[in-house]
């Protein structure tokens, strides 16, 4: 019974680590989009003679481009540490010691 209900919270567990990293790819994704398509038009306005002075493209300037690649380069890197290092061994021994803590707490005598 301990090790089914052990089994039942590791993959719990593992369930909502997983989740979040879904959760995160995916809003690095959708950052990542949003960034290309502003990049895109940002050339175009620099580059081109193109008539784009709309309200939020008309306000891109080269400080605001250099911040943004630098927060997706950032972006980036924290992807890349949280995938690489903190791999599925480690977060499995975490996962680990936090539920024998958890278990040791409960335990009835």
């Amino acid at each position: 019974m301990e090790t089914n209900l052990n089994n039942n919270q590791e993959q719990i567990a593992l369930k909502e680590i997983a989740t979040k990293k879904v959760i995160k790819l995916k809003s690095f994704y959708k950052h990542l989009f949003v960034y290309l398509i502003a990049m895109i038009l940002f050339l175009l306005k620099e580059y081109t003679n193109l008539p784009l002075n709309v309200f939020p493209i008309k306000y891109f300037n080269w400080v605001v481009v250099i911040i943004w690649t630098a927060v997706i380069i950032g972006s980036v890197i924290d992807l890349v540490a949280s995938f690489m290092i903190f791999d599925e061994e480690w977060e499995e021994r975490k996962m680990r010691d936090i539920l024998e803590k958890k278990y040791k707490k409960q335990k009835w005598e």
